[in-house]
């Protein structure tokens, strides 16, 4: 049943290499034939599918595809060359949108491709290579239903599941028609194939009636090699080759065929894409065309995220978030739009690096490396998030000892760099100080201001006396506070920044966790934080900034003016900007992206979530002890010694598949099959956990 196919051989190490396959071997002519094209040329390719925007994961590979790669194998900097490729195969799932927002994503990052390709560009060729194959006998148009071919691979695998516990497989997994394994269509006709491959390309058929499979291996252990589909026909316009096909080829089929004809020399991807391997080199093989190495990466995965395309676009769909670059998700777009920079994102990248090891990353390690980044580059500027008026009741007193604009004071932008120039700021006689730094009683551990307790004023350097409390119900109104910068007055422990009394107003959202839990599970929906955006909508800043905020300066697709609001963290203008400096009109909003330093302050959790948290990790101790239960099992003896099947049936066939219900009930065969199913995939587990 299978083809004649190469085994494969013993691992190699070294820079970027991974498991070998004969397949993978280039003949002399081919090897030549490359060097000859490419010289002293190193060439790898970034290549992502239109059908979200870029994230995470996508920084790492860029990182690792534009230089990491380079500076592993030791390649010469004038000898660096990346192509930035759409994987455009799907047009169900791809969208002009996201093709812009790539480009204009990988421009910002500042990577710099030899040139950008389309996979849809070579439709015409991967056509042409499909009726080659097919006039080899190694392709095949296939009318098997979904069903059909599920449940032809299902079979295939639990042969091989079979075979790797040294049973046998028509015993375990008899075949019960030719129709099914290896499949009627298989071994057809040249003619037939060729006559049917140019209907689906003329829109001769419906959708769904007929695909095009490669002729591969359904003895392999690998199931991507059980005649995996090459075309499929879909009605559906393409985003960037137009309404010229019906037909479109498979992710399998396109991107390794596309790095042969780009001469690429490193394919890089994630390990997921590692039992790929094998469908890659076969098909290079099959059509004698030039393999590159292949080497994979571990998925760069970060605490309080998920990466996965599929529940990013349910997060955007289902409005949990603002929309794609929301601040609070993992898309370049959304890191941009919080205020990091491309920088931030590339040394990020550079300190988590590029191995085989599957890990989490901490998110601390982002926020540690935005703080290294920005407290050297950024401005600083006083600001007030909750702020709490504040009329100091001497202040004509005390302006008058200092004289016309003794109230003014020039303040450093950067009190590290000296080139980042100056500003000045004014005490007025009615200012705005946090709400964090008030307390309406005393308390020694709090060094701020209360009602007995003077605090230094930031950069005037007097004492603030709070002498009233002027409330509205429960709400403080106002303080009524007086200046003290007597010679012989106290020194205070600590210095509150302020605001005067034509600071700009503005909207800041402070942003945490988009999740609860470091690593969601599949129920992720559940542990979306809803504390993940706080919102102050009454913020007040420095009117020194006003000509840094206008939002003529302000685009989507570029760094905003980034800002420390000192003692409060580091921020950034935000795109939802429409504030006017001339006119003072508008709405001015900033994000929090980071803050000053880290948060080691305990959330204080309510009973009924410490009892749900107690209750999960139960479940999940219970669900560990239970694997490993099962790794103990034989799969014979799965449905008489598994927890889950013990008692429930009385009656078993010679391999051991349960045939009556406990209470005599007979199975039926959908029943039976499903519990043929099931055994298959312990199988698989049970001999991997043997070797």
């Amino acid at each position: 049943m299978s083809t004649d196919a190469p085994e494969t051989v013993a691992t190699t190490a070294g820079a970027l290499e991974g498991r070998e396959l004969e397949w993978a071997v280039n003949t002399p002519e081919l090897a030549a034939e490359h060097a000859s094209i490419n010289s002293n040329i190193i060439r790898t390719r970034f290549p992502p599918e239109p059908n979200g925007y870029l994230h995470f994961g996508h920084a790492q590979s860029m990182n690792m595809n534009f230089a990491l790669s380079f500076e592993k194998l030791g390649v010469p900097m004038e000898n660096r060359r990346t192509i930035f490729r759409y994987d455009d195969t799907n047009p169900d799932a791809e969208s002009p949108e996201y093709i812009d927002s790539m480009k204009r994503d990988l421009e910002w990052m500042g990577w710099q491709p030899e040139k950008t390709t389309y996979s849809s560009d070579n439709f015409q060729t991967l056509y042409e290579l499909a009726v080659k194959l097919i006039k080899k006998g190694l392709a095949y148009v296939c009318d098997m239903t979904k069903p059909e071919m599920e449940a032809q691979r299902e079979l295939a695998k639990q042969r091989c599941a079979a075979r790797a516990v040294g049973t046998d497989p028509d015993v375990v997994a008899p075949i019960p028609s030719a129709d099914i394994l290896p499949g009627r269509n298989r071994d057809t006709s040249v003619e037939r194939n060729l006559k049917l491959f140019e209907e689906m390309k003329l829109g001769l058929h419906d959708e769904g009636t007929l695909t095009l499979r490669l002729k591969m291996d359904f003895d392999s252990p690998n199931p991507n090699m059980y005649d995996l589909v090459a075309y499929r026909i879909r009605y559906t316009p393409h985003p960037h080759a137009g309404n010229g096909w019906c037909i479109y080829p498979n992710y399998d089929f396109t991107h390794g065929i596309c790095d042969s004809l780009e001469h690429i020399d490193y394919s890089i991807c994630t390990l997921e894409f590692e039992t790929r391997r094998e469908p890659y080199f076969w098909i290079l093989w099959a059509l004698d065309m030039y393999r590159p190495k292949v080497y994979e990466m571990s998925r760069l995965n970060v605490e309080y995220t998920v990466l996965s395309k599929r529940r990013l676009l349910k997060l955007v769909n289902a409005n949990y978030v603002r929309g794609w670059n929301d601040p609070r998700m993992p898309t370049i777009s959304g890191l941009r739009r919080r205020g990091y920079n491309k920088q931030i994102i590339n040394n990020f990248c550079n300190e988590v690096g590029a191995t085989r090891s599957a890990k989490v990353v901490q998110m601390a390690k982002l926020f540690h490396v935005a703080r290294l980044t920005l407290a050297d580059t950024t401005r600083r500027a006083m600001a007030a998030l909750e702020p709490i008026k504040v009329v100091i009741t001497n202040f004509d007193e005390e302006a008058g000892k200092v004289g016309e604009n003794g109230m003014t004071f020039e303040v450093q932008n950067s009190p590290t760099d000296a080139s980042l120039g100056s500003h000045n700021v004014t005490l007025t006689g009615t200012i705005y100080i946090d709400s964090e730094d008030f307390k309406t009683e005393d308390d020694p551990n709090f060094y701020r201001l209360t009602p007995n307790k003077p605090v230094g004023v930031k950069y005037h350097g007097g004492n603030l006396i709070c002498d009233e409390i002027v409330k509205d119900g429960d709400k403080i109104k106002m303080l009524k506070c007086r200046l003290d910068s007597s010679e012989g007055r106290p020194k205070p422990k600590s210095y509150i920044t302020w605001v005067s009394s034509d600071g700009i107003k503005c909207e800041v959202r402070v942003y945490g966790h988009l999740f609860t839990q470091p690593e969601p599970s599949d129920r992720w929906e559940e542990e979306l934080n809803s504390e993940s955006e706080v919102i102050h909508s009454n913020a007040i800043i420095d009117p020194s900034v006003l000509e840094l905020v206008d939002k003529k300066d302000v685009n989507e697709w570029k760094s905003n003016q980034a800002l420390q609001f000192e003692r409060l963290g580091y921020f950034v203008v935000d795109t939802d900007t429409t504030f006017d400096s001339t006119t003072m009109e508008g709405k001015l909003v900033f994000n929090r992206t980071v803050s000053l330093k880290e948060d080691k302050t305990v959330k204080k959790v309510s009973s009924h979530e410490e009892e749900q948290q107690r209750k999960r990790v139960e479940q999940q101790r219970a669900i560990a002890a239970a694997r490993d239960i099962m790794m103990t099992i034989d799969p014979k003896d799965l449905f008489k010694l598994a927890p889950e099947y013990k008692d429930k049936y009385s009656k078993f066939d010679d391999t051991g598949l349960p045939t009556h219900l406990a209470d005599g009930t007979e199975l039926t065969k959908s029943a039976k099959k499903k519990l043929e199913k099931e055994r298959a995939k312990h199988a698989k587990k049970f001999a991997k956990n043997k070797k």
